[in-house]
């Protein structure tokens, strides 16, 4: 019955409209309107190079320059709008506020557009701005045209019963509506709470990414209830239909929330956060990102590994600053039975100490280890404050510092070899050498 009332309503309406349309007035006022429109292309085109120039020169004030460039992509609608006022203002001076009256709807359409696509420009995706200026647009439309109540009352006659709910396309358009306003409000004061708190120097690294995670999550979900209890959707009734959607999805989804799941233990027991220097699998690098499904692990190559976070909990990882930065290395070698291993020694410390990454605080030691086949072997061991910045580039800058202190005094590296004694009878015979 709502639906044949709304639709008899929208009948009498479009007769209405009709027999203003093919007044002699309405044709005066639509040769105006598109006049005026082609004047305003025509002085946009000479406008707006002009204006942009002087857009140009604005420094410091990102805002107000985003604002200034979705004002200059409508210099067109602006001057349209300028121009139908003037024209209104002429009109109703000089005659009856009935023959302008199609001229103060396009003055009331122009500026309804003009101010959701600005207002739209606010938006990054190109997308969801479109959606939201012509929804926007369209509902002004409707209100400047009187048939708000009419278009409400045929939405919410198409409607289907699901239980105690019924659903109607108007519920539907304003709980979309609704949401999308409300989440992406909620994502906007979300980041502007994670921005404060990464900038928190009270706070662990794992507590600021934990903080962030949880304002995000719980104001998306606050969000997303207030929009749907504003619509009159009763939650409660979807219990049913969200518990077998959520079994569905616990099987799809395993390993997402097993990620998401592990994401929170790291960022509890504080095993791993930003700036820390890892080993897993191969991979040698620093966290440099903590999200909710993977740890962000750039390489001293370049590389960005994603991993994910139930890998950090499941297997083994070397967190090379867990507790501290200070990190020991060993480098090995050997040199000749010739060598004073006493000498050795102290020269292989004074060659790592002249590395500038090795800690001075901590003295490097060296030990014998070993009475080879053909050298003595040590171990030399050291300390370093800086893992992120490599491990392979340390340890062959005291490989060098070694070589060229024994070079200048005359300690040999050997080198294996074999010497073959030839017999008379043509047999051959090996034995191990220096």
């Amino acid at each position: 019955m709502d639906l044949r009332n709304a639709i008899d309503e929208s009948l009498a309406w479009a007769s209405r409209w009709f027999d203003y349309a093919v007044t002699p007035w309405f044709f005066y006022q639509a040769a105006i309107i598109v006049t005026l429109f082609l004047v305003a292309k025509l002085a946009a085109q000479r406008i707006e190079p002009l204006v942009e120039n002087r857009a140009r020169q604005i420094k410091g004030h990102p805002g107000l320059l985003r604002v200034v460039v979705a004002l200059l992509r409508r210099t067109d609608w602006i001057l349209f709008t300028v121009f139908l006022l003037a024209a209104l203002i002429l009109l109703r001076a000089v005659t009856w506020p009935s023959r302008s009256h199609f001229i103060y709807i396009a003055l009331s359409l122009s500026l309804a557009w003009l101010f959701a696509s600005v207002l739209s420009r606010i938006v990054r995706n190109r997308f969801v701005a479109r959606a939201l200026a012509w929804l926007t647009w369209i509902y002004a439309a409707l209100v400047i045209l009187g048939i708000d109540d009419d278009a409400a009352a045929f939405l919410d006659g198409l409607a289907i019963p699901l239980g105690a709910v019924r659903l109607s396309a108007l519920m539907v358009l304003k709980a979309a509506l609704l949401l999308i306003a409300t989440v992406w409000l909620a994502v906007v004061v979300g980041k502007y709470i994670d921005e404060r708190v990464r900038i928190s120097e009270e706070l662990t690294p794992s507590i600021r990414v934990l903080v962030g995670k949880v304002a995000k999550v719980a104001l998306v979900l606050v969000a997303g209830a207030i929009a749907l209890s504003s619509v009159g959707l009763d939650l409660t009734a979807l219990t049913i239909f969200s518990g077998a959607v959520g079994v569905g999805l616990a099987f799809g989804l395993q390993k997402v929330v097993s990620n998401f799941v592990s994401g929170i233990i790291i960022l509890l027991d504080k095993s791993i956060k930003p700036g820390d220097t890892i080993s897993l699998e191969g991979t040698f690098g620093w966290v440099r990102e903590l999200r909710a499904r993977f740890v962000s692990v750039v390489t001293r190559d370049g590389r960005e590994y994603l991993i994910p976070n139930e890998d950090f909990i499941t297997q083994r990882v070397i967190n090379w600053s867990f507790s501290d930065n200070l990190v020991r290395l060993d480098v090995n070698f050997g040199v000749s039975y010739d060598a004073d291993p006493h000498k050795v020694s102290e020269l292989a410390i004074k060659a790592a100490m002249s590395v500038g990454r090795v800690e001075a605080d901590r003295r490097p030691v060296c030990w014998l280890t070993d009475f080879g086949e053909s050298s003595l072997n040590f171990v030399l061991r050291f300390w370093i404050h800086d893992p992120q910045q490599g491990l392979t580039n340390v340890r062959g800058r005291v490989l060098l510092a070694l070589w060229d202190t024994f070079r200048e005094n005359g300690i040999d590296i050997p080198y294996p070899h074999r010497e073959i004694i030839m017999k008379p009878d043509g047999g051959a015979e090996k034995s191990g050498g220096r």
